[in-house]
């Protein structure tokens, strides 16, 4: 059972992350063999004020 974990900056729409399970589902059962009611997807939101990339937080971009 592949147990997929997301962290994305929040502010996704539904639609973003209906679209984005449906091709990372359809990923995961062509290149993984898995069975479509197995793959479970998991999403951690994250704020643009608690990460930073090249010493600059998000939010500052």
């Amino acid at each position: 059972m592949p147990n997929i974990t997301v962290e994305l900056l929040s502010g996704r729409t539904l639609d973003q992350r209906r679209e984005f399970v449906a091709a990372v589902t359809d990923s995961a059962i062509a290149i993984l063999g898995a069975k479509r009611e197995s793959v479970r997807i998991v999403f951690t939101e994250i704020e643009k004020t608690d990460v930073a990339n090249g010493g600059t937080l998000a939010a500052d971009l």
